[in-house]
């Protein structure tokens, strides 16, 4: 009986596998072209760091916790858990920076857009604009938003309705300025 129940199951394993060999309809062609990288809408990645330069110089590196791409004829990169990116003009030090709790990138038109608790900071002057939304376009160097802006320095805060900046945040242009504070220094 144990004859027999061996060569039952060493039948049944062939058989299994001769059923899974002729049994598959999908060309060796299709399933590359399944697995292959370019049909692939999404990728999603952890901790990660970019870094565009020119001429060997660094002028930004953007960082995030979490990135999801999406390819295709509107690519995009989607930071659902923030980012912070740092700008710089041919030094090793940074100059300003960008961060916000959500953006998205699109990459045909080279726009960023950040909302939730965007911050951006001139490094220099130590002046900061808080706003919630802002829209960063990478084409033209400038930075913009339609929505209220506060902007601190060390001696005043100033408050509007919009703005328009280089990505710098050493030019700019406020609409809608409904005060400045000026700071006294306590002595």
């Amino acid at each position: 009986m144990k004859k027999f129940l061996k060569i039952f199951l060493e039948i049944n394993i062939i058989a299994n596998m001769v059923m899974v060999l002729f049994s598959c309809e999908n060309s060796l062609d299709k399933v590359k072209e399944f697995i292959d990288t370019d049909t692939i809408n999404g990728v999603l990645a952890y901790n990660v760091v970019f870094t565009r330069s020119d001429s060997g110089f660094v002028q930004a590196k953007l960082m995030a916790p979490v990135m999801h791409s999406m390819e295709g004829d509107s690519a995009i990169l989607e930071f659902p858990k923030g980012f912070v990116a740092y700008l710089y003009e041919k030094d090793t030090i940074p100059t300003s920076k960008i961060r916000g709790d959500y953006g998205i990138r699109y990459d045909k038109e080279e726009l960023m857009f950040a909302k939730d608790s965007v911050v951006v900071e001139n490094l220099e002057t130590k002046e900061t604009l808080y706003s919630e939304t802002l829209y960063w376009n990478q084409k033209t160097k400038k930075i913009y938003t339609r929505n209220s802006v506060k902007i601190t320095s060390p001696d005043k805060i100033i408050y509007g309705d919009s703005l328009i900046a280089n990505e710098g945040f050493t030019q700019r242009v406020i609409h809608g300025m409904r005060a400045t504070l000026e700071i006294e220094d306590e002595e």
